[in-house]
């Protein structure tokens, strides 16, 4: 497990590094491992907002296995991306990351040190008055479907969290403030309004997404919950001095003390008989 830092009185810190759109390829061994290092060096978790490989294939998420094996000895959670399911090799996909060690998220929820973390692909669809509606063909009502089962799923997800502290993983933008700087005829399929609800909801704490490589690096839900678009490319463009991942501190209240028995007539009795001999 991770090593938070302790704060006396406070609780302790958890260390959350985000990364999305690595693209790994099968041509590239050990190019990660630089970046991989500084990620070690420096947080407790890592999480993979999905386009983890470059079209889906199963040898590329293999190549990101090892790299992330040689490198990471920290908790890893993610969600896949649209290009793992490029190929229609999705679930192989997902599977070589679990047997690496990486806990896959979509539609689930994991708790680590105190923090929460649910996550789910997302899906597009657009952002607030013109976001699609599901009226017309149904190729189009079938679109919005799936973007209004990717809501309920981080839905579902957050709401299994007993955490204080939750963190969503998505891979498409909740949110259209990290996705400007993308051709406006593209936001569609860059992310949903829709998948602001649940975060609104349930209070996240900390919202990570991909997939906007020319968007924004940072914006806010309509409840004031920050969202971190943490493309690789993005990250390398906005902050050139610095390595491509984002790193945010969450503070872990400390856990309550488990409550104390009532004291009973019989407890009391036992405590004067032991008292007499």
């Amino acid at each position: 497990m991770a090593a938070v830092t302790p704060q006396p009185g406070r609780g302790t810190v958890l260390r959350v590094a985000a990364l999305g759109d690595v693209h790994c390829g099968v041509g590239s061994p050990g190019a990660l491992q630089p970046l991989l290092a500084k990620v070690a060096a420096g947080a407790d978790v890592l999480v993979l907002c999905g386009d983890l490989t470059a079209y889906g294939q199963p040898d590329e998420a293999r190549t990101l296995a090892r790299e992330l094996m040689a490198a990471i000895k920290i908790p890893i959670v993610g969600v896949l991306g649209n290009h793992e399911y490029e190929s229609g090799r999705q679930d192989e996909v997902r599977q070589v990351m679990v047997d690496g060690g990486v806990r896959m998220l979509d539609g689930e929820a994991c708790e680590i040190n105190g923090v929460g973390f649910a996550g789910v692909k997302g899906f597009g669809g657009g952002f607030d008055r013109r976001a699609l509606e599901p009226w017309g063909e149904p190729t189009m009502k079938r679109f919005v479907h799936e973007a209004v089962e990717e809501t309920l799923k981080l839905g579902a997800a957050l709401a299994r969290l007993r955490t204080a502290r939750r963190i969503a993983v998505l891979h498409y933008s909740p949110i259209r403030a990290t996705v400007v700087g993308e051709p406006l005829e593209i936001f569609p399929f860059l992310g949903s309004s829709r998948l602001e609800e649940p975060l609104n909801r349930y209070s996240v704490a900390a919202v990570f997404h991909g997939h906007a490589h020319n968007g924004q690096p940072e914006g806010r839900t309509s409840a004031g919950i920050p969202v971190y678009n943490v493309a690789m490319s993005l990250l390398q463009r906005h902050y050139p001095a610095q390595p491509p991942f984002r790193l945010i501190e969450m503070m872990v209240p400390p856990a309550a003390p488990p409550p104390v028995p009532a004291e009973t007539a019989r407890t009391r009795e036992s405590l004067v008989a032991d008292d007499g001999r």
